[in-house]
């Protein structure tokens, strides 16, 4: 899941979360998680004032962001030291799986 600004926002981007007018989760969603995004949707959202959305894998580089082998090889480096603790090694493959999941097993990049 990625924070991205709606101006980088594209069609056929899916959303990571509801989206709320005014960023404020207290009121009624005005889009929800799992919508695909389409030329008209950000249309709407940006007349709505909408400033930033949440979508899936992590579909926007910019410079200094890191693949998901980057990643995953600074998560080994940081953990080999207690990789024969059995709890901390469930620890480590807890963050592995959200690190996966959240950033897609292709690092979120398209195709």
């Amino acid at each position: 899941m990625q924070k991205i600004p709606l101006m980088l926002a594209e069609p056929n981007m899916v959303l990571a979360r509801d989206v709320f007018r005014g960023d404020s989760p207290a009121g009624m969603p005005v889009c929800g998680k799992g919508t695909v995004l389409s030329d008209t949707l950000i249309a709407r959202l940006d007349h709505l004032d909408i400033q930033s959305i949440y979508v899936e894998g992590h579909p926007v580089w910019a410079d200094g962001d890191r693949s998901l082998d980057d990643v995953l090889r600074d998560l080994d480096k940081r953990f080999e030291k207690v990789a024969d603790d059995p709890l901390t090694t469930k620890l480590y493959d807890i963050y592995k799986a959200y690190l996966i999941k959240s950033m897609g097993d292709d690092g979120g990049r398209k195709a």
